[in-house]
């Protein structure tokens, strides 16, 4: 479990789910735009940004090639991680096929799986969600297919000019991958990542479970002293959720 301490003051930001590049690069530009205006307006007080996967409505890193744009926003990030301050990637069903960039030019850590924190004695239980809990079994069928080495190997023989056309091209189109049905509260008991956290409560208790996919702003309280909150999105919500080492708040993003 890793440990962040708060100091007076510092904060901790979590965000998800924006989707860079959908529908075109042209039309999610301003959306990247006000994203970067809010990297530099947290970064002043933050002790750690949290972001919770599908930043990108594709991404797929050949060896020695990463998708054309998003500079402002890979610049903004490497501004960040050099000041010091740390940030956490979790990937989404969007952007799966991460293998070393961030790492490496960002000095940003990359998680396929949910992880534990603990910050200022407060436990985090943080992950994109996607494929957690029951439902969503069509999409658990496609990550085995897009998760598979033998997929992966054959995509990266596709010219990248002709592989990532074709990836936005479904990824936008196709409503099971790009979450466009993910917008409806379903109801406490049938949110399957709220039925995902109240099993891990009944084998350990954590306060906070942060999670994306679902593109609904979302706070639930699941029992005393632990709570579930998925992060909206940065499409239609521009919502985030920041920690200040005791109360967490979901909070929406104003251009001003």
């Amino acid at each position: 479990m890793r440990k962040i301490h708060l100091a007076e003051g510092k904060k901790i930001y979590f965000a998800s789910d924006n989707h860079l590049g959908a529908p075109t690069q042209e039309k999610s530009f301003p959306r990247e735009q006000k994203f970067v205006q809010w990297l530099d307006e947290v970064k002043k007080d933050a002790a750690a940004i949290f972001l919770l996967g599908d930043l990108f409505d594709f991404w797929f890193e050949y060896k020695t090639v990463v998708p054309k744009g998003f500079t402002r926003t890979f610049g903004k990030l490497a501004e960040i991680t050099d000041a010091g301050i740390p940030v956490f990637y979790f990937v989404g069903n969007h952007d799966l096929w991460m293998n070393g960039y961030f790492e490496e030019e960002l000095n940003i850590p990359v998680f396929h799986k949910p992880q534990e924190f603990t910050f200022n004695e407060n436990t985090f239980l943080i992950g994109h969600g996607d494929g957690l809990g029951p439902g969503d079994k069509g999409y658990k069928r496609m990550k085995k297919v897009f998760t598979n080495p033998v997929a992966k190997w054959f995509f990266r023989w596709l010219h990248p000019d002709l592989g990532v056309r074709l990836a936005q091209y479904l990824s936008v189109k196709n409503k099971l991958i790009s979450g466009d049905d993910d917008v409806v509260f379903l109801g406490e008991d049938n949110e399957w990542l709220v039925q995902y956290c109240k099993r891990k409560l009944e084998i350990k208790h954590t306060d906070h479970f942060v999670f994306g996919h679902r593109h609904l702003p979302m706070e639930i309280n699941l029992k005393e002293n632990s709570r579930y909150t998925n992060l909206g999105d940065w499409i239609v919500h521009y919502t985030y959720a920041v920690f200040d080492g005791k109360e967490m708040k979901l909070e929406k993003y104003i251009l001003e």
